[in-house]
């Protein structure tokens, strides 16, 4: 097949493109295998249907590439391969090149395009936790279109006659019928369920020897500074440690009414009562 014909061929695949899994996968493969011949052309097809696709679509786009990236990233080879299967990853660093126009794109600028603020940050937050991309350049981004969600719903007085004029100039061409909401609320119902599948879901360690003990404490040490080469279980400490709170009171209660269960300091035995409460000092 000519890249003409890929390139057509993968247009039609994109506009039909919904939320099912079945399509996206569809999609996902016809990129796979056509990487080595027309890898960025195919790419750049991506970009420009997110750039003036309906926002439905857009938000669709945007599961079409996380998807592309898991699937690079379970693909790539161990370190040093050659080969046609080496360059699968490259998808993944075309999005990291073209991360913020990606953002842009799905989340334009203006009010019209906060219907898909909450999904992209999601599935951003996501690469991050599973560092698909550089964690410092998804932080950017994220800060970016938190910065855009306050000014909007934040509008000043001054700006109050002129945003006025602007929406009623553009409230034809964003206003959305009936039939498109329930696409929406369906499609965002298969993407929800899909993200809740995946919430624990951590990367597969990499580039680890043929034979690895199982117990933890023969695995190698890693930090954030090896990147794709951090481990499981390292990844999983750090988002143990971020999501738990400092020592507190609640947290003495807690051990003292625990230390009360199971060393009680009185009873109807004889010794019982001589026993005596742990010391937490």
């Amino acid at each position: 097949m000519d890249p003409f014909e890929v390139r057509m061929q993968f247009l039609t695949l994109l506009r039909r493109l919904d939320a099912t899994q079945a399509s996206i996968k569809k999609v996902v493969a016809f990129a796979v295998k056509y990487f080595s011949s027309c890898g960025e052309d195919l790419w750049d097809c991506i970009m420009e249907e997110c750039q003036t696709a309906t926002l439905n679509n857009r938000v669709n786009m945007l599961y079409l590439v996380d998807m592309l990236c898991e699937t690079c990233l379970l693909a790539r080879p161990p370190t040093g391969a050659t080969g046609r299967a080496a360059g699968h990853a490259s998808y993944v660093d075309y999005v990291a090149r073209d991360l913020h126009r990606l953002a842009d794109y799905v989340v334009p600028p203006g009010q019209h395009g906060m219907p898909n603020f909450m999904s992209t940050v999601q599935v951003l937050e996501s690469w991050r936790t599973k560092r698909v991309i550089d964690p410092q350049r998804l932080d950017e981004v994220l800060g970016e279109l938190e910065s855009r969600r306050a000014t909007v719903t934040l509008p000043t007085s001054s700006s109050t006659s002129t945003s006025a004029s602007a929406s009623a100039a553009t409230a034809p061409s964003l206003a959305l019928d009936p039939q498109e909401i329930k696409k929406r609320m369906e499609e965002d119902r298969e993407r929800h369920k899909r993200l809740r599948e995946r919430r624990w879901v951590q990367p597969i360690s990499h580039n680890l020897p043929a034979a690895v003990p199982p117990l933890a404490s023969f695995l190698p040490l890693t930090d954030d500074a090896d990147g794709a080469g951090e481990l499981t279980l390292d990844i999983e400490f750090e988002n143990d440690w971020e999501a738990t709170s400092d020592w507190n009171e609640d947290d003495d209660e807690a051990i003292t009414e625990e230390n009360l269960f199971c060393f009680p300091t009185s009873g109807a035995g004889g010794d019982d009562g001589d026993e005596q409460a742990m010391d937490l000092s």
